[in-house]
């Protein structure tokens, strides 16, 4: 389905040439319609939130395949957004979730869509694990990593929140912020699962031995470049 398709399919009548308008501005279809599909679920969007993308989708399956025989999981979702991995893995896991993001008016955009999906989540305003007191099985996160010279879509890069999508130390900073804290977060025999950027997934893995006593999993998306790591806290 093209954008215009789309634009045409999910925006009502009476809206569509406000709609066009725009589109023709150069603002993101799903800003324009308010919503996404998300692993089933309808996600709100706006400006202050990134858009759920399909590898986001896939890392939440993977997740979701590896843990749905545990029982009474503790996961944490840093950098929530729009809440969509948070309430995918509500609705699949046997679990009690947190979630964390820096952002008031993300958070705002996740409790609405937590509510809509009808889950519970407990939401926190702060710095990755900075506002965290427990342990979890699960930390979950897919967190700002395009580095601040690196060419992006004009239209992400005037639409989309750049809190979302910048990293400093070449979009390495939030993985390494997590890995070097993370321990005392974190119980036995626990995971923690990234979206990566596509060039990134060696140093990240040299950054989780620095810190962990662990084994390190890369997994590619469904075009071959490597975007998750899967890290198994021994």
């Amino acid at each position: 389905m093209t954008e215009l398709e789309y634009l045409k399919k999910y925006l009502p009548s009476e809206k569509l040439e406000e709609g066009l308008h725009q589109y023709n501005l150069g603002i993101p279809v799903q800003y324009i319609v308010g919503n996404v599909d998300f692993y089933g679920n309808l996600i709100e969007v706006n400006e202050n939130v990134l858009i759920p993308r399909f590898e986001t989708e896939e890392l939440v399956d993977r997740v979701i395949k590896r843990l749905k025989d545990k029982i009474k999981l503790d996961i944490v979702d840093l950098g929530t957004g729009s809440g969509c991995i948070s309430i995918a893995l509500a609705k699949n896991l046997d679990c009690n979730i947190d979630a964390v993001d820096i952002s008031a008016s993300a958070l705002e955009v996740a409790k609405k869509n937590a509510f809509n999906n009808q889950v519970n989540i407990n939401f926190y305003l702060g710095d990755m694990l900075k506002p965290l007191n427990k342990k979890y099985d699960l930390i979950i996160s897919n967190p700002p990593y395009i580095a601040y010279d690196e060419e992006i879509m004009n239209i992400v890069k005037y639409n989309e929140p750049s809190i979302a999508l910048y990293a400093d130390n070449n979009g390495l900073y939030y993985y390494e912020q997590i890995l070097a804290n993370c321990m005392k977060y974190l119980k036995k025999n626990s995971l923690i699962a990234f979206e990566i950027g596509y060039k990134q997934a060696d140093a990240i893995k040299k950054i989780a031995y620095k810190y962990l006593d662990c084994d390190v999993e890369i997994e590619q998306d469904l075009q071959g470049k490597d975007r998750y790591i899967f890290i198994n806290i021994k």
